[in-house]
Formats: C-alpha cells, structure tokens, sequence
C-alpha cells in the first residue's frame, strides 16, 4: 500500500518534470526553434487549429524559421496569427513562404527570459511539493485507519521526503541548463 503512494508520487513528480520541460520550449532564446510556434493557432475553415497541421515549420538557418502553408489560402491568416501572437516577430512573406527572423535578444531581455524560466520552475516546485502533501496524507490516513505503524509512517516519510528533494534538485538542474543557453547567446 505504502509503495502504491510511493510509485503514484513519483509518477506525478516526473510529469511535473515533464510539464516544466515543454513550458521551457516555448521561451525564446534567441535560436531558432519550430516548438516556439507551437502554441499559435490560426483560423482554418471556421476552427482554431495548431500551425503545425496547416504549415510544415523549419529551420533553414540558426536564426530564422520558415514556415510552408498546404493551403495558398492560408499565408494571410498565418501572418496574421504570427502578428498576434506575443512573439515580438514580424513574419516576411514570399509568396509561399513565410519567414521570420530572430535577433538576437538584448541583454535586458535575456534578463527578463531568465526570471520568467525561475519563475516556471518555481511553479514545477510548488506543484511537486504539493504531491508529497497528497502522499504523505495518505500515509497519515493509513496509520490513523491502523493499517500502518507509526513506524512504517516514518519510513515513508522519509522515502517520500528524499524523493521530492531528488526532483526539486531536477527542477534546478532544469532551469540552470535553461538560463546558462539564455545568457550564452
């Protein structure tokens, strides 16, 4: 029973992990990158849809993305979806081609990105230490029930103490590796 919460904790810390990572893709660091667009929609027959169903995203170079439409009909509504978003890039179109340029970021912004990745892991943090909250209720819920001795409750408190440290240190790790490209640019 005590491994079930264990198991379950770590399963939901890892995809705190996890979740951090992908919010991580989305912040600009001056390269390129086709998982930037990800979260842009853009009016396909009436429906909001991903860019990347209407558009083949790439990278011809470090600093620029090209963006390809199946559709002729849909290189208006791109730009204007790419205008939209809070990106801060102006898309150059040619004929079917979208292209949007990078500049690198000032130091003043690459500042400002760094704060706003600490303040994602912070959020990974905070989300992480609520799953060892919920476990160690559990645990607490055990022993009140007397399925459990007080004995066993330590030792899971404490298993379950080590394995939040080991993903807040993740966290950590996740978020150094983050701000060290944001300042290498």
């Amino acid at each position: 029973m005590i491994n079930d919460i264990k198991k379950d904790a770590e399963t939901r810390m890892g995809k705190s992990i996890d979740s951090l990572k992908h919010d991580l893709k989305t912040i600009r660091t001056g390269r390129a990158n086709p998982s930037i667009l990800e979260n842009i929609r853009v009016p396909y027959y009436g429906t909001d849809t991903p860019l990347s169903q209407v558009a083949n995203v790439t990278t011809p170079d470090a600093r620029s993305l090209s963006v390809k439409p199946f559709d002729k009909s849909m290189v208006g509504p791109i730009e204007k979806a790419i205008m939209a978003s809070d990106l801060g890039i102006t898309p150059t179109t040619m004929g079917m081609d979208i292209r949007l340029n990078f500049p690198p970021p000032t130091e003043e912004r690459r500042k400002e990105l760094a704060k706003s990745v600490a303040k994602e892991g912070e959020q990974a943090k905070i989300a992480i230490r609520n799953v060892r909250r919920d476990a160690v209720q559990h645990v607490a819920k055990l022993l009140k029930d007397k399925e459990i001795t007080e004995d066993d409750q330590k030792r899971a408190d404490d298993d379950i103490q080590k394995l939040t440290d080991k993903y807040v240190k993740l966290v950590d790790d996740v978020v150094k590796e983050k701000e060290k490209e944001l300042m290498a640019l």
